[in-house]
């Protein structure tokens, strides 16, 4: 997942004018054995809305769910925080500091809701045209794809989806991994 050269600053602090400072440099935050890590991978995976490659069967399976924004913000983190869930790096600190942007109007969930309830979710950070997304979710099948397809039809053709690290789920997806220098002229553009 991480290179040797990903890891760009250790320490800090998760206030909301360090967050939003940092996303605006192109780098997110993410602890490693008990240290705040700030991270800026080269590759950067990205996802560009008009390459998200939406199966015939999520096409299908969508219906099922409905899509909201920021109806459930706190669940949609603790659903990417279940400890059961492996490589967890979501700590009770980072939850509040995600709580506390989303109260202050930076950080959004969106959700697959069904007749069970939240079905599955997405958050992250939005600036401008940039969505820096954190982490997703899903309770029932293609849940957390069906929300991705809502993220990119509120967010429209000329955002700046960051997914971090590619992963072959993403990849799936359509994202790609673009050089850190070419991510952070996209990202002045999208801040712009």
């Amino acid at each position: 997942m991480s290179g040797p050269s990903d890891a760009v600053a250790i320490g800090g602090d998760l206030s909301p004018e360090l967050l939003i400072g940092a996303y605006r440099q192109g780098m997110f935050p993410m602890p490693v054995d008990g240290q705040l890590v700030w991270w800026s991978p080269d590759p950067r995976g990205v996802l560009e809305p008009a390459r998200l490659c939406v199966s015939r069967s999520l096409r299908r399976t969508r219906r099922r769910f409905e899509i909201r924004v920021d109806t459930a913000f706190a669940e949609v983190v603790d659903g990417c925080a279940d400890p059961a869930r492996p490589h967890g790096w979501i700590t009770p600190e980072v939850r509040a500091a995600y709580v506390r942007l989303h109260e202050l109007g930076w950080a959004h969930s969106v959700e697959a809701w069904d007749a069970d309830g939240l079905a599955g979710g997405l958050y992250g950070v939005g600036i401008g045209r940039l969505f820096a997304a954190e982490s997703m979710f899903h309770r029932a099948t293609d849940a957390s794809k069906a929300a991705l397809a809502g993220l990119v039809e509120r967010l429209g053709p000329d955002a700046l989806i960051d997914v971090q690290w590619l992963t072959p789920h993403l990849a799936s997806l359509g994202a790609v991994e673009i050089p850190r220098d070419e991510y952070l002229r996209r990202l002045a553009r999208a801040l712009a």
